[in-house]
Formats: C-alpha cells, sequence, structure tokens
C-alpha cells in the first residue's frame, strides 16, 4: 500500500505546480519576494511606507455552485477570473488596492492540466486587478469529493491610507448613484439558475438568439473586475462616497450596506439597459421582479454615490477606463433602504 493507492498521487501535485508556474509568474509585483513553491508568499511593503496612515483590507471568497457549469462544459479557465473578482471587487469597495492574491482548490483527484487551466483562470484575474499570485494550495480529498470535482477558494489582501477608505459615511440626500455594467450574472443566484434551466450539455449547449450565444457561454462569462475602473475615478480627482458591490442579495441586500442612517437609496429601472440572460431567466423560471432583484445584479455590478455635481464626470471617467456607466439614481432622506421605480 501506498499514498497513490489510496487515492493521493503526489506526482500528479509536482507536475500541476510545473504547469503553472509560468501562469503565476505572469502576475508577479515588484513587491513579491521569493518564488513559487515555498512555504508563504513573502510580499514588501516598501510600498506603502508613503501612507500616512496603512490599512489592510482583505477579502475571502469562492465561485460557489457556478462552478458546477464548468464541471458540465469541461471548460475550466474562466471560474479563476471569478474567484479573484469576488475578493478584490470586495477590497476595491472599500478604496483599497488589492496588493496580493491566494487560491485553495480542493479536488477529488488531481489532473494537473485541469488544475493548470484554473490556475490559469485566477493568474488572469490577478493581472486584471493588478495583484499578486504569490500562493496557494491544491489538496486532493479521495473518498470525500467525486474524482472529476473540485471547489475553488481565495484570499484577497489590499491596502488604502485611511483619508482614502470608502466608508459610505458622508452619504447625504441629493447625491447621485452611478451604476457600472455587469458582464452578465458574475458568481451569484447559481442554484436558482440550476433550477431554472436543464442542467445537461445539450441544454447549456443551445443557441439562443436573445443572448447571441449559447446558454452556456453567458452563463460563464467571468465577474467583472472593477478594481481600476474605480481608481480611474479616484484618478479623475472625484471623491466615491460609497460604493456597492452588487453581490449575493441583489439591490435590496447590498445597496443598503453603503448608506448612513437617515439615508435612502432610489435607483429607476429604466435608467439603463437589462442585459437578456436576466429576462429570460425571469421568464423561464416564473421569478417575481422582486426576487430577481433581490438575488443578481440584473446589468449592475457596482453603484457608486458621489456628488451630484461630479455624476456626469464619474461617467465619463468610467467609460473612459472601458467601462458602461449611467447615472441609475439618487439618494434622499429616509429609511436606510433601497426603492425602485
Amino acid at each position: 500500500m501506498d499514498y497513490k493507492k489510496a487515492g493521493v498521487d503526489i506526482e500528479a501535485g509536482y507536475r500541476s505546480v510545473e504547469l503553472i508556474k509560468e501562469s503565476v509568474k505572469g502576475t508577479l509585483r515588484p513587491e513579491v519576494l521569493g518564488g513559487l513553491g515555498g512555504f508563504s508568499g513573502a510580499f514588501s511593503l516598501k510600498a506603502i511606507k508613503g501612507m500616512e496612515h496603512p490599512v489592510l483590507l482583505s477579502g475571502t471568497d469562492g465561485v460557489g455552485t457556478k462552478i458546477k457549469l464548468a464541471f458540465l462544459l469541461d471548460r475550466h479557465d474562466t471560474v479563476g477570473i471569478d474567484c479573484v473578482a469576488m475578493c478584490v471587487n470586495d477590497v476595491a469597495c472599500a478604496g483599497g488596492e488589492p496588493l496580493f492574491f491566494l487560491d485553495y482548490i480542493a479536488c477529488g483527484k488531481n489532473y494537473p492540466e485541469k488544475i493548470a487551466a484554473i490556475v490559469k483562470g485566477v493568474a488572469e484575474g490577478c493581472k486584471q486587478a493588478g495583484a499578486a499570485l504569490i500562493g496557494g494550495e491544491t489538496a486532493e480529498h479521495p473518498g470525500l469529493m467525486p474524482e472529476d470535482e473540485y471547489d475553488l477558494a481565495g484570499f484577497a489582501v489590499g491596502v488604502a491610507d485611511e483619508k482614502d477608505l470608502i466608508t459610505g459615511e458622508t452619504i447625504k440626500p441629493g447625491d447621485a448613484l452611478v451604476g457600472i455594467a455587469s458582464s452578465g450574472v458574475h458568481s451569484n443566484g447559481f442554484s436558482l439558475v440550476r433550477k431554472v434551466f436543464e442542467m445537461t450539455r445539450e441544454s447549456l449547449e443551445t443557441y439562443y438568439d436573445e443572448l447571441g450565444e449559447t446558454l452556456g457561454e453567458t452563463l460563464l462569462t467571468p465577474t467583472r473586475i472593477y478594481v481600476k475602473a474605480l481608481r480611474a475615478v479616484k484618478d479623475a480627482g472625484i471623491v466615491i462616497k460609497g460604493c456597492s458591490h452588487i453581490t449575493g442579495g441583489g439591490f435590496y441586500e447590498n445597496i443598503p450596506r453603503m448608506l448612513p442612517q437617515g439615508v435612502t437609496a432610489s435607483i429607476r429601472k429604466d435608467s439603463y439597459p437589462i442585459p437578456p440572460i436576466f429576462g429570460l431567466l425571469q421568464r423561464q423560471g416564473g421569478i417575481g421582479e422582486k426576487m430577481m432583484y433581490n438575488t443578481y445584479n440584473m446589468g449592475l455590478g457596482m453603484v457608486l454615490a458621489v456628488d451630484s455635481a461630479d455624476a456626469d464626470k464619474t461617467v465619463q471617467a468610467l467609460e473612459a477606463a472601458g467601462e458602461k456607466a449611467w447615472v441609475v439614481g439618487s439618494c434622499q432622506a429616509g429609511e436606510r433602504e433601497v426603492t425602485l421605480c
């Protein structure tokens, strides 16, 4: 008896590391110390010495049941982007610059080429965020997970000067709300998606005219990463008073999180185009409108609160950074909640 016969292939683990080295190398920043393969990742803090009061920010998340679609389509190069996005968007939402990222892959069996595809996506997400991929772990769990399945989670650390933190404390009635387009469903609400659509390869490979592609292509579109977009707004001299990352819980849970007491957010549903996938989901599943807005991002991946005088300038800065953005509403006196009109 040996470890391989027990279900853990150490040699496959070594090959996985070799296959991911090039992907990881492309994410490195000057602050990264040492190379891949150590017991921990080292990151120099010299670059933040110029800050008055540096504050570390962190975020951890996974991809959720969206990963089931990757299994069915045997496509594993996009879920890593989702994993990074879910973590770094939260860091950026608080005003932070993501510095580094670590991933964790638990699998029933280590297939090196599959692991390499997953990490390639993680590395791509890190590049989009400007974060270094400084470490990770791939763990085989024979007997605990099916051999052809895996789970993916990650952890990001960022930094901000305390004076630049986005807290929502200064939001007041009259401020404008600017929405930034999502790339689709992102990584939330897939347990409902999987109830609405038949989860077979044939179903996912069905082409829909209204989507302009197959259902699977639409649903596997990676979560958009907004780090550079928020930096562009800041570089334009605009103060972001509040920022809401529209994840699980949709509008109703996430937008109030950025509001201070005595302020309500009002969003105009017709102020931006809603991607076709949401209409298809709602019709196919017979889902009520409130449930849609309480589950999905409905086409807005982030909502920013800015002074009304800066609203148009904010949209222009975002569009110059390659994003689609709209003034979608305003803040008013009232309960700490969101209303849709």
